[in-house]
């Protein structure tokens, strides 16, 4: 029997993105899948009902929890969902693992398949479904604009009839792949572009794309790609050195995140207070405590004479493409395990088994058992 996939209105107002988008789904029905939606589901994209063919639309998220088998998500689903989902229901979406023990066990005792992509391993065949880089790429290109509309210089080199406008010096901390996308953007606006990351190996990155590597001296490269935490003697000896950098800008950037804990803070208030009055900073770690000190998400605030910005889902802000790379991601990695439109796991598969969260009532990733101390 053809395996039902199911997409349901997120809870989250401020989100407007669709995890199923009308390519996708007629793929997704090539396959010999069976869909079902919730209406509205892809209205703030916006894409219209019509454009979803081989959708079957539904009143109710309910009525999606009881057809699905596989369940596409953006962010986990509320409580009261979860609570009535199917022995054997599978999900798979920004499931935020570390941030509830009492969803994933919710997750155990509904019996539910969860696969949260931020699980998802660091290799190179799982580069077409990493949903972080995807989502991450429209983040670091936002933050490059709305630091520009804050700005108050131009971010070019512009000539007039009086003179000549210097370009805008902007610094950009954390060289994944939103520093990277925010250092690209600000290139591409004209600004005059430092940054900095603890990964040595992001230094070729960073100069390939025109800006002016910050060598603070301290390095930290961890797993998977990402940085480990400092200890206090290597925070104390980067601030020291970033300071000045900071000090010399007129535009931040701040993208630095660990997954599954508060965002590192690099940027202090006593750098601030070194920075020229009008300056600005757009944190891009907001949502996880913030870069820098005394963020607050969704809010501007001035602090030593600088506008602080921490604005949030920004993938949101440009729902169309980024609902578009969000449902190619989560195809790429669905796809290769339904077979004849039944969906067949390979738990054989580094892959799935490395971005499972739980399964037959379970939590199977040690990293989220050991940091909730989940049974």
């Amino acid at each position: 029997m053809a395996a039902v996939v199911g997409v349901m209105v997120s809870d989250d107002p401020a989100e407007r993105r669709v995890p199923l988008v009308p390519d996708v789904a007629r793929k997704l029905a090539g396959l010999g899948v069976q869909l079902v939606m919730q209406r509205g589901a892809a209205a703030r994209a916006p894409y219209p009902e019509d454009d979803y063919p081989d959708v079957t639309w539904v009143d109710s998220a309910a009525e999606v929890a009881a057809r699905a088998d596989l369940l596409w998500v953006l962010g986990p689903p509320p409580d009261e969902v979860l609570a009535t989902l199917r022995p054997g229901t599978v999900l798979v979406g920004l499931l935020q693992p570390y941030a509830s023990a009492e969803r994933i066990r919710t997750l155990q005792e509904r019996q539910v398949t969860a696969f949260a992509m931020e699980l998802l391993p660091r290799i190179s065949r799982a580069q077409s479904m990493d949903v972080l880089s995807s989502q991450g790429a429209a983040s670091g290109y936002q933050g490059a604009l709305i630091a520009a509309s804050l700005a108050p210089k131009f971010f070019p080199m512009l000539t007039y009839a009086a003179g000549t406008i210097r370009p805008a010096r902007a610094l950009v901390v954390g060289a994944g792949v939103a520093g990277l996308q925010a250092i690209a953007t600000a290139r591409r606006l004209g600004a005059i572009v430092e940054a900095y990351d603890v990964r040595p190996e992001t230094r070729e990155q960073i100069e390939s794309l025109g800006a002016k590597f910050v060598d603070t001296g301290i390095m930290a490269a961890g797993t998977g790609g990402y940085a480990r935490e400092l200890t206090e003697g290597e925070t104390a000896a980067q601030a020291a050195k970033l300071a000045r950098a900071v000090a010399g800008s007129d535009v931040i950037v701040t993208t630095a995140a660990i997954p599954g804990r508060r965002a590192p803070v690099i940027v202090t208030a006593a750098m601030l207070a070194g920075m020229k009055p009008g300056s600005v900073v757009v944190d891009l770690a907001a949502e996880t405590g913030g870069n820098v000190e005394g963020t607050v998400a969704d809010q501007e605030v001035v602090i030593g004479g600088v506008r602080v910005a921490g604005p949030t889902h920004l993938p949101s802000r440009m729902p169309v493409h980024t609902s578009e790379m969000y449902a190619k991601n989560l195809l790429n990695f669905v796809a290769p395990f339904v077979r004849d439109g039944e969906l067949s796991l390979d738990w054989q598969d580094e892959v799935l088994a490395g971005t499972a969260l739980t399964h037959a009532g379970a939590v199977v990733n040690d990293r989220v058992r050991q940091a909730l101390a989940l049974a």
